[in-house]
């Protein structure tokens, strides 16, 4: 088994949990993991850490500022796209990563996108873009098409939360729950992996303050997140990956596909929100491939 550090990076008076699998190997670039959100945690990306002995490749997974061992509250003034892409850039040089692979699920590839687009990084020998997306309007509307798909009471919940922007009432949230489970992830019980049931504390107020109170209502910080345009010109090898099932639909993810310059997609059809963890063993493969090549 792989050695495992932990340690933390001072940020904005505060500090930024990160979590390494395994040793520095001077020929292959370490893989960096950047979770969803904003304000989920590490602990899923947890099932890789098999891929740290598996490629002797470096696995470097952290809490990002707001949620997790980076637990931040009462600070709706941190929650911009500034806050998270200057937070990587801080990471990357505490770590010396001089060279890196980077990996972004969900809001996590967001934040892949702004840092690729926005700051030109150095040293970046790919980028995977996993379960993500390359502007707000096209996720709204794929997620509204879904819930139309839903019974009339669970949709009009929903109506009526965003009508009256009570986003606890029961009904409301019984509804948001068999949407996600459909497309983001299924149930967990004592046969899942232990990071996915572990408890953890999230970033409610990163969520809501950043994106909005559900999937398909983008009205925090990110509302005007468009990188559409940027991304004819993205510059690194890339490599889209989403499930059939995915909030990712196939449409949304074939659109990156056809921005990005020379990209490559993988589309797993058994997958939800969390490919690596709905088909794990075939994930992790084309991962490695994808690794390998690109060092």
């Amino acid at each position: 088994m792989a050695k495992i550090t932990e340690g933390t990076m001072p940020y904005l008076g505060y500090e930024t949990y990160y979590r390494i699998v395994g040793e520095k190997n001077p020929n292959k670039a370490p893989l960096l993991l950047l979770h969803g959100g904003p304000g989920s945690t590490h602990n899923y990306f947890e099932v890789l850490d098999d891929l740290a002995d598996r490629d002797n490749r470096q696995i470097i997974m952290y809490d990002q500022i707001g949620c997790g061992n980076s637990f931040v509250d009462g600070h709706p003034e941190l929650w911009t796209k500034e806050t998270w892409a200057n937070e990587l850039v801080a990471l990357r040089e505490h770590l010396g990563l001089d060279k890196v692979h980077l990996l972004g699920q969900s809001w996590g590839g967001m934040l892949a996108i702004i840092y690729g687009c926005d700051y030109a990084p150095k040293g970046v020998k790919s980028i995977v873009l996993s379960s993500t997306l390359p502007y707000n309007a096209i996720w709204e509307s794929e997620q509204k098409r879904r819930v139309s798909y839903m019974t009339a009471e669970q949709q009009a919940a929903i109506k009526k939360a965003e009508d009256t922007g009570n986003y606890d009432d029961p009904d409301y949230l019984a509804a948001i729950n068999v949407f996600m489970e459909k497309y983001c992830y299924g149930v967990i019980n004592e046969d899942s992996p232990e990071c996915l049931t572990r408890k953890k504390k999230a970033g409610v107020e990163p969520y809501v303050v950043g994106w909005g109170p559900n999937e398909f209502t983008p009205t925090g910080t990110l509302k005007d997140y468009n990188y559409m345009e940027k991304l004819h010109s993205f510059a690194y090898p890339t490599l889209i990956c989403d499930g059939a099932e995915d909030l990712c639909s196939p449409y949304i993810a074939k659109m990156m596909y056809d921005a990005i310059p020379n990209a490559k997609w993988e589309l797993f059809a058994y997958s939800r929100h969390m490919c690596f963890v709905d088909e794990g063993p075939k994930y992790k493969e084309i991962l490695l491939k994808w690794l390998n090549e690109n060092d």
